[in-house]
């Protein structure tokens, strides 16, 4: 038996933000606070939601306090103005943070005096108002799913929070909203939704209708990532990346994601890397020491991306999967860890911790080949100064 997780509805194509008072009213929803970042505010991207909301004469309120790889004091602030107001919804408009954000603030609004009381394995089943979630990178595809990260300052760790507390009521997925994206972004972001769909295919809570979503993500992503890093309005390859990244959500909600993610999430809390990025780091090294415990699967992967050809066996796909990947990380100028200037001295220092983090996440129990936690210290240093290499075998 599956259960299958999605937005209630959801609004595909460029221009669709300007349905937003639209979708409200369908909704019966007419009091929202607004939660964005100041990159939405300071670059006027932002007015693209409000316009259409002043339009309607719907009255708004605007939390746009939100940092990248949100914390718990953002989440804590957010509540506050939350309960001080006499809001209907969240309308989040942003990249994943502001949507992690939204998602972790109604939830926490339920009830709790700190997000740390909602991490997994906790269910997070219910929240205090609904979330409409707008998108602006085709990257984490938390629009489409049950899950919110949240950074514990007081631990340094990437609280996992799950349920469907977390599932957007509705998601609008404009394409346009992305033309603006830099290049590093669409290339951390694109990284993040392909991680997305190789994971929730090759894991093992995987069912019929996460494999459907991850393959259609992973042949829109594949063949059109390089494309939009290399032309940001090319319109074709962006809405390739956003539909792609919205189909990627909807795979690893309803399966898991694995590995990678379980690895990823420490060494943005320690070290401040974009999520993307992180799981850019990892990916090729994790493929490489996954392939063997699910060769047909990374095999069709590697085929429908567009790294083997369709009549290539599964030996040879597989290897071209994880020389695809690497060549795609030189291709977006990914950096290893050291490159990105992570002192050796104070990685290795963390690698322990790191580990456990990683493993109390549930994530790397999804992965085809479960890891000892020795293997996962081995994998952090084998991509430290060489993230396009295979990890130990």
């Amino acid at each position: 038996m599956h259960t299958l997780v999605a937005p209630r509805t959801t609004l595909i194509g460029g221009g669709a933000v300007a349905q937003i008072a639209d979708l409200l009213a369908r909704l019966g929803l007419s009091r929202p606070l607004i939660v964005t970042d100041p990159v939405m505010v300071s670059t006027g991207l932002l007015e693209r939601l409000l316009a259409p909301l002043r339009a309607a004469e719907l009255g708004y309120s605007i939390f746009s306090d939100t940092i990248p790889e949100p914390e718990d004091h953002i989440v804590a602030a957010g509540v506050a103005i939350l309960r001080a107001g006499t809001y209907d919804c969240l309308l989040a408009f942003g990249g994943g943070s502001p949507i992690d954000t939204a998602k972790a603030m109604t939830i926490l609004a339920l009830g709790g005096s700190h997000i740390r009381e909602w991490k997994a394995p906790r269910a997070a089943d219910h929240a205090a108002l609904p979330v409409i979630a707008v998108p602006t990178t085709a990257g984490t595809g938390s629009e489409a799913t049950r899950a919110t990260v949240i950074t514990d300052t007081a631990t340094q760790e990437k609280m996992l929070i799950m349920g469907l507390g977390a599932v957007p009521l509705a998601a609008i997925v404009d394409f346009e909203l992305t033309y603006s994206v830099p290049p590093r972004t669409t290339a951390d972001t694109g990284i993040d939704s392909l991680t997305h769909a190789l994971e929730a295919y090759v894991s093992r809570r995987a069912n019929p209708y996460s494999d459907a979503m991850a393959l259609s993500a992973m042949a829109l992503i594949g063949p059109n990532l390089r494309t939009a890093y290399r032309e940001p309005r090319n319109a074709q390859a962006r809405e390739a990346l956003m539909i792609g990244a919205h189909h990627a959500g909807l795979a690893f909600t309803n399966a898991s994601v694995a590995l990678v993610h379980g690895m990823s999430r420490p060494i943005g809390a320690h070290f401040h890397v974009a999520h993307g990025l992180s799981n850019a780091m990892l990916l090729p090294a994790i493929t490489s020491f996954s392939l063997e415990s699910a060769l047909p699967r990374y095999a069709a992967a590697s085929r429908i991306i567009g790294f083997a050809p369709a009549q290539a066996d599964d030996d040879a796909a597989g290897a071209a999967l994880t020389a695809g990947l690497a060549a795609l990380n030189r291709d977006l100028n990914v950096p290893t860890p050291a490159a990105y200037g992570i002192p050796h001295a104070a990685w290795e220092a963390r690698l322990q911790q790191m580990a456990d983090q990683a493993t109390a996440s549930g994530s790397p129990a999804n992965n085809p080949r479960i890891p000892e936690k020795a293997e996962i210290v081995a994998l952090y240093r084998a991509v430290y100064d060489g993230g396009n290499q295979p990890g130990p075998t």
